[in-house]
């Protein structure tokens, strides 16, 4: 073979050696695409829920003072106003993570604030906690939530909640209410408290009142609001919608004591007697 066939050989096998380099480079690209996809989508198919831990975890912590604080990032809880002498709680916690470290739950008491944290981070990852915290009668509680709903039953001293990501529900309860969501809907049914201030960025506000209150302040950025009021007197109503129809139909009276007010700037506003 002539120097000039060899020197022309070289370049054309060069070329060959890169394009077979390439494409296996391309090949374990795609691979590795393939699994990741594959991954996310079985965990996202099979989802985390809390409410499969057939084990759950329970922790009793003393309470100093009447006041009790819950500092949550990433969790649904459920409190309860109980018989009990400690914060009694109760954990659920599901979680996977197929690429990145342990998930984790965590839990303390410093200061009568009970902390909670959810450690679950990865390429993919799923978790899900679940929360039930028992209140010993008496002690008012302010919650702080980041992300996930929470449901409040039976308390009869005051209730602050705010949630960033999450719906709020509360029942059975007879104190001030203070309740707030970011992105959720908030209710607050059968409740008898005479002081209630409920407010959403975006969702939809529902109050129904047993007895007659002394303040109801609603407001929604982007939702309706209904309220339900008693029968019993007249009240002093303030409703209106920056772009939804408002239907009044209590007895009203501008002197009344007993004060209302719902504004949403998009939904409709309906304050109306209950039954």
């Amino acid at each position: 073979m002539t120097r000039t066939a060899r020197t022309a050989r070289a370049p054309r096998t060069a070329a060959r050696t890169a394009r077979r380099t390439a494409h296996r480079s391309r090949t374990g690209a795609v691979a590795v695409a393939g699994l990741a996809l594959a991954l996310t989508a079985s965990v996202a198919a099979c989802g985390a829920d809390a409410g499969e831990d057939r084990d759950p975890e329970r922790r009793s912590f003393a309470l100093a003072g009447r006041t009790l604080t819950v500092d949550s990032d990433d969790s649904a809880l459920e409190l309860v106003s109980a018989d009990v002498d400690e914060v009694e709680v109760t954990r659920w916690f599901e979680g996977r993570v197929v690429v990145g470290g342990n998930p984790r739950v965590t839990w303390e008491m410093k200061d009568d604030r009970l902390k909670l944290r959810l450690k679950c981070s990865g390429f993919v990852a799923d978790c899900s906690a679940k929360h039930r915290i028992e209140v010993p009668r008496g002690v008012a509680v302010t919650v702080e939530d980041g992300d996930g709903s929470v449901h409040a039953k039976g308390f009869a001293e005051r209730l602050r909640i705010r949630t960033a990501d999450g719906s709020v529900r509360v029942s059975d309860s007879t104190g001030p209410l203070e309740l707030h969501s970011d992105d959720g809907s908030v209710r607050a049914l059968g409740v008898e408290s005479r002081n209630v201030k409920a407010s959403t960025k975006d969702g939809s506000v529902k109050l129904e009142l047993g007895v007659v209150p002394d303040l109801v302040e609603s407001r929604s950025d982007d939702g309706s609001i209904t309220i339900g009021l008693p029968r019993d007197t007249s009240y002093r109503v303030k409703a209106d919608s920056d772009d939804g129809s408002v239907d009044v139909s209590v007895a009203r009276d501008e002197g009344s004591s007993h004060l209302v007010s719902a504004h949403t700037q998009d939904g409709s506003v309906t304050v109306r007697n209950m039954g």
